[in-house]
């Protein structure tokens, strides 16, 4: 399997993004982006995604270099269009707003509609913990992506609707992300490309019937991929997909599911921003708490075998930790579109590491 160390990898998916097209400024933001997806584990919203996006902005769904627009611009909300730039982008841009505005208050929301794929909602969770801010952030597919059904159901109804929670720690902020659905699309979309079958609990084929097959949720008619939950006891997860889509969809100004889409792939978004040392008692007594909080459940008695008791944020630091030093692996499935794509746009490919 292919190893890039973080920085070749960073230093090429940038060439790859601007001879493809993504203005000066903004191919390294995007780049860093997806790398540092990859350099988490998180491989589904890593440099796998550099080959859509390119093929979204020759067919014009998705734009570089255009501007974050405000529409509704109050103390407490901000709701922008963001017509359809780039979501690493214009997503950083509305977290930084939102950063500035709870300076001198406590609470923020921020939406944004007509946004390209944001990549992983943890790392603007992180954006935000920098600067000893809460963040809750929200996230569906602007109405045009559908891969989960009801329970009980056989055709695909919501999107795959992330949620994430961040929270300032000393230097290792608490970051909760994930989907609402058993696995996130783009993790089946790298099984497909590699050539491997899905873990049982992840798909449905178009009768409702358990697969392990990736091409099956592609397929004419789709199947879908389960909400999050477990045997009698997707009704939660989905029930939690509901409510990002009212969130982010509803609320945002934007759009939610619906037969027939009335735009591109993207993401309408939802983003609160919270300052703890403007709300309650303020950051010390915030701080303290999450102080003896974190040792009480890092000090629980562990079961036979168990090493250390893990929270939030803890498995993509130890993955960041071993990929720095060992280089981040991209399956051949996975690295083949890239080198196709770095072959037409003459871009020279990274040097790989030795095993």
């Amino acid at each position: 399997m292919p190893r890039v160390s973080y920085e070749a990898l960073v230093e090429f998916a940038t060439d790859l993004l601007r001879r493809g097209g993504v203005v000066e400024e903004e191919a390294p933001l995007v780049a860093r982006s997806l790398v540092q997806a990859n350099l988490c584990g998180h491989d589904s919203h890593g440099v796998m995604r550099i080959p859509y996006y390119l093929d979204e902005m020759a067919q014009g769904n998705v734009r570089s270099g255009v501007e974050l627009e405000v529409f509704l611009d109050r103390p407490e909300a901000v709701s922008a269009d963001a017509h359809w730039g780039l979501g690493q982008v214009q997503a950083r841009r509305m977290m930084d707003l939102l950063i500035r505005r709870t300076a001198d208050q406590a609470v923020c929301v921020g939406t944004l509609i007509r946004c390209a794929h944001i990549g992983r909602l943890g790392e603007y969770c992180q954006q935000a913990a920098e600067h000893n801010r809460v963040a809750i952030i929200m996230a569906n597919t602007h109405g045009a992506t559908r891969r989960v059904a009801p329970p009980g159901g056989t055709a695909p109804r919501l999107g795959t609707n992330p949620i994430a929670f961040g929270v300032p720690y000393d230097e290792e902020p608490l970051i909760l992300d994930f989907g609402t659905s058993a696995t996130a699309e783009g993790k089946v979309r790298l099984r497909r490309l590699a050539g491997q079958p899905c873990p049982e609990g992840w798909l449905l084929d178009a009768q409702g019937r358990p697969t392990t097959d990736p091409n099956a949720l592609y397929g004419e008619p789709p199947g879908t991929i389960l909400p999050m939950g477990g045997p009698g006891q997707t009704y939660k997860g989905f029930g939690l997909a509901l409510m990002v889509e009212i969130f982010a969809g509803a609320l945002s100004g934007g759009v939610t599911s619906r037969e027939v889409p009335i735009n591109q792939k993207g993401n309408c978004v939802y983003m609160q921003v919270i300052s703890p040392s403007r709300l309650g008692r303020g950051w010390n007594h915030f701080a303290q708490e999450l102080k003896q909080l974190v040792a009480f459940l890092r000090g629980c008695p562990r079961a036979e075998g168990v090493e250390e008791i893990l929270l939030p944020g803890d498995p993509e630091r130890r993955t960041e930790q071993t990929r720095r030093r060992e280089g981040i692996p991209i399956d051949p499935g996975n690295w083949a579109p890239l080198v196709q794509l770095a072959q037409r746009l003459h871009v020279p490919l990274p040097p790989l590491l030795e095993e």
